[in-house]
């Protein structure tokens, strides 16, 4: 695979997060007087405090280590009134060394059960803000002491996903220990009983916020006694009885907003909250599939009170909550934020529409319901560019992710649909997200980073970010160290490499270092950013000059290293790809030499050949298959077990890919270029899988199978094994039938080593291995052969001008007739001489139509362009072809074409400027 989408980070590990450091390291302060250097030292304090203020907290901590005047800044108490501990490992320990700058902190978030024990050992006992993610594990115990020992806390909100291990009797401590609580939004509760919702009423008088996303069950009830309620939320929870609920909650004396987002909620009891509620100012019943089929409820009359849901126009209602006539439109959120005159009472309800509109719209991509194109397309996309210009830090994080999901039809295969992803450009999309890349804030960057990745699987996308200067963003993102920014940005890397015009760019922007410096910086507990480094490492190896660039870097020794120690398969599959195109340049690199002297490489791709997924084995060897071009390289591999492993992956590969299976036959084919490994691969029962794939109907792996085919035919064990095997009839129907020119000539030259005459004497015996002999009729078969090898040449042949080449020696003539014969990627194989020797001999075989074989095969080997020609027509010189060949096109009895083909190879003899030898 070339490319990768994600629809959301994938849950972490406790081990797969980056730890917090502190640095003690003190120096003395630089002496401007002695050095010529600025006495940093010398910035007012608060210069400094809005330098700091700007860093993240690692950055923060190592600027703070730089000398002892800025050590005691910033530890400063203002600095830590906020603290985002996501990406980091924050354990106890972590905890207790941070408590002492902490004392004031007003706001922590947090991810994972491994941080929430942790908290406590802060101490931050005036703290007023608690966020978490990834809540699954937090359990009602844990939970219990936060609140404990936070009883200044005023805002709690866990999830969005759910915190399946929280009851209801966390939500009463919570209601015994926090009585200042203002806001408590909490996601897939299974049961938040009556109890716990009257504790809140009871003990939280200035609970104004909840939110009860996606729980199993709600008790409606006990939600109408909590009077001092203003925005409510039960968006995507179920089991609510809405004809209960609807005669209930009108009755609460403060509520503003009602979200009911995601329900099964009908047009009934929504028309009671528009018409009975006397303070309610806005319903959001989104995504309501309910609601959404009954047309009824689109003429309601409102009563000056907002109704949102996916039928209506959301910019045009937000609108309407303003007085001000110039706040239509799109910008109606960014009118607001710039308001310098803001009621009150109105911000409240757009910072909490904001809220649940993020929230609403990430779900929705999330579950991608069908139907809804029309949707993101009219309105959704440009709600999502809104939010993400939010002042809220959440609802930008959580817009950006939702445009790097709505996006993505299918993430294994890297689909996403171009309409949306093209209405993001349109909008002005991508320009918003690099300036959120760009932000300090290390969310905002990764979220940022993967919608970016995601959008450029698009080509159009791909180019504009790139022409917004995306690439450049995305190679210093790669240089983070925070892991999950890391990541995303290589996997945009990842996706941009897929076009060819971005990879030099990505080499000038330092991408490749920064992308080898992630494998090395990650190797271990990060499988995510390895597989998008080695993602995008193979896509610019790729390319002949950044696979330069990835090698000096030192990319093969990363790729190697991944190969040999990473047990995921995702990793394995991209690093062996990488290999394998790094391989692919044997004509103007070393990196195929480099690739195979590495230690350990050859080893561990044969090793990969052996995995359970298959793409990992196709990719492992497609690199054997480049690498075994290399004469050491070939001769290693086996050296290695890669025959054995090679003819075993053939012979399991009958209902794989096509991929698979022609990179297993290609391997095969490569390795069979040195006789001993030919011989090796018969030994070990490559020849029936190489004619199993022969048959395919897929040209790719019939013609590689054809050329392995060819090579072990030039052994006379092989070749009477091939007929043993059933081989004669698979390389016929090659060679009459493919569409392929070249798996046709390859299949007619392995038809003619066999039925030259090396294997009568050996047939004679009786046997083609140890014990084993079948019973063949070789001369039915070499009738058969003959036939169609007769048939293939004529078919480029053309009567009139071979008639018209005999007659004349003008070299126009020729010309015609070889132009007419030319199979342009015959011109990429390579033959030793005891190939080219054996062609050679066949010149003087007694049948007409192998000496036209042999002849046709040698215009091909030897025509002016062709990679190895020169190589060839030396190696002719040495088996004294010149005399063999004016012999061929003077013989009386020979068959026309094998007197033209002759002639046309002694004239591109004389183009290489070979002296013949007579």
């Amino acid at each position: 695979m070339s490319r990768r989408v994600r629809r959301k980070v994938a849950k972490k590990g406790k081990d797969d997060v980056v730890p917090l450091s502190y640095p003690e390291t003190e120096v003395e302060d630089l002496c401007p007087e002695r050095n010529g250097f600025v006495d940093w030292t010398s910035l007012p304090d608060d210069t400094v405090f809005q330098l700091f203020s700007c860093l993240n907290y690692r950055d923060r901590a190592s600027l703070s280590s730089t000398c002892r005047t800025w050590r005691v800044l910033g530890a400063s108490h203002c600095l830590w009134s906020s603290l985002d501990l996501r990406a980091h490992k924050f354990d106890s320990a972590m905890a207790t060394s941070l408590a002492s700058r902490c004392l004031n902190l007003q706001k922590l978030r947090f991810r994972g059960a491994d941080s929430a024990d942790a908290i406590i050992h802060l101490q931050a006992k005036n703290l007023r803000e608690i966020t978490g993610d990834y809540c699954r594990k937090i359990t009602d115990a844990t939970l219990s002491v936060i609140v404990a020992r936070h009883e200044a806390l005023e805002s709690l909100q866990l999830g969005p996903d759910f915190c399946e291990r929280i009851t209801g009797d966390a939500i009463k401590a919570i209601a015994l220990c926090c009585p200042k609580l203002k806001k408590l939004r909490l996601s897939g509760i299974r049961d938040v009983y009556a109890d716990a919702i009257n504790a809140l009423a009871k003990h939280c008088p200035n609970l104004v916020d909840i939110g009860f996303l996606d729980c199993l069950k709600v008790d409606e009830a006990a939600l109408g006694n909590v009077l001092s309620v203003r925005f409510l939320s039960v968006a995507g929870t179920s089991n609510i009885k809405w004809g209960v609920v609807s005669h209930l909650w009108h009755k609460l004396p403060r509520l503003i907003g009602l979200d009911v987002s995601r329900t099964d909620i009908g047009s009934t009891a929504v028309s009671r909250f528009l018409s009975s509620s006397q303070s309610l100012k806005v319903v959001c019943a989104l995504n309501c599939p309910v609601l959404q089929e009954d047309t009824s409820i689109r003429t309601i009359k409102t009563k000056g009170k907002l109704l949102l849901a996916l039928f209506s126009d959301i910019f045009r209602g937000l609108s309407t909550l303003f007085a001000e006539t110039t706040k239509r439109g799109r910008n109606v959120c960014l009118d607001w934020r710039c308001s310098k005159n803001k009621d009150k009472n109105l911000n409240e309800i757009m910072t909490w529409l904001e809220w649940i509109l993020s929230h609403m719209l990430l779900r929705t991509a999330e579950s991608n319901p069908q139907g809804l194109d029309y949707f993101w397309l009219k309105q959704g996309a440009a709600l999502l560019l809104s939010l993400m210009q939010s002042s809220q830090e959440d609802v930008q994080e959580r817009a950006a992710t939702g445009v790097a999901t709505f996006v993505v039809i299918d993430d294994e295969n890297a689909s996403i649909d171009c309409g949306r992803a093209e209405a993001v450009m349109r909008d002005g999309g991508i320009r918003l997200l690099l300036n959120l890349a760009k932000s300090w804030r290390e969310g905002l960057q990764s979220e940022a980073a993967k919608a970016i990745a995601n959008l450029s699987v698009n080509a159009n996308v791909a180019k504009a970010v790139a022409e917004e200067g995306g690439i450049n963003i995305l190679a210093g993102l790669a240089r983070s160290m925070n892991r999950l920014v890391a990541e995303e940005a290589a996997g945009g890397l990842w996706n941009l490499s897929v076009g060819e015009e971005h990879k030099s760019a990505i080499a000038e922007a330092g991408g490749v270092k920064a992308l080898v410096d992630l494998i090395f910086k990650w190797s271990s507990g990060g499988d995510g950013v390895l597989e998008r480094a080695a993602g995008a490492l193979a896509n610019l190896a790729a390319d002949d000059k950044c696979s330069m660039e990835v090698a000096i870097a030192g990319g093969v020794h990363a790729l190697v290293m991944l190969a040999r120690n990473c047990k995921f398969e995702g990793v394995q599959e991209q690093a062996a790809r990488a290999l394998a195109n790094l391989a692919a340049h044997g004509d103007s690199n070393s990196n195929n030499a480099a690739v195979g002297q590495e230690a350990g490489a050859l080893e561990a791709l044969v090793q990969l050949t052996r995995s359970p997924h298959e793409g990992v084995r196709q990719e492992a060897a497609g690199a054997l298959w480049n690498l075994s071009f290399d004469d050491r390289n070939r001769e290693a591999i086996a050296a290695a077990g890669g025959v054995e492993a090679l003819v075993t992956l053939a012979q399991s590969c009958s209902n794989a890919s096509p991929g698979l299976q022609e990179r297993a036959a290609g391997a095969l084919w490569g390795l069979s270029v040195s006789e001993a490994n030919s011989i090796a691969i018969g030994r070990e029962g490559g020849v029936a899988p190489l004619i199993a794939l022969a048959r395919s109907d897929a040209e790719d792996v019939h013609e590689t199978a054809a050329g392995a085919l060819w090579n072990l035919a030039f052994n006379h064990i092989n070749a009477l094994r091939i007929v043993e095997e059933g081989g004669v009839p698979a390389l016929v129907h090659l060679c009459s039938s493919s569409v392929s020119k070249m798996a046709r000539f390859m299949a007619a030259l392995a038809l003619a080593y066999m039925f030259d005459g090396r294997i009568d004497e050996f047939a004679a015996m009786g046997t083609s291995s140890e014990s084993t002999s079948k019973s063949v009729s070789l001369d039915g078969a070499r009738r058969m052969a003959l036939k169609h090898i007769e048939a293939f040449i004529l078919t480029f042949s053309d009567p009139q001008a071979f008639t018209a080449a005999a007659a004349s020696s003008a070299s126009a003539a020729l010309a015609q007739v070889t132009e007419k014969a030319r199979i342009q990627e015959a011109g990429h194989l390579r033959c030793s001489g005891a190939e080219i020797g054996r062609f050679v001999s066949m010149l003087r075989n007694s049948s007409s139509i192998l000496k036209a074989c042999a002849a046709f095969a040698l215009v091909q080997f030897t025509l002016p362009g062709g990679r190895h020609a020169v190589h060839h027509a030396s190696l002719m010189q040495g088996a004294g072809a010149a005399r063999v060949l004016r012999a061929a096109a003077a013989a009386a009895t020979a068959p026309i074409e094998a007197k033209i083909f002759a002639r046309i190879v002694l004239r591109n003899l004389e183009h290489h400027q070979v002296e013949p030898s007579i």
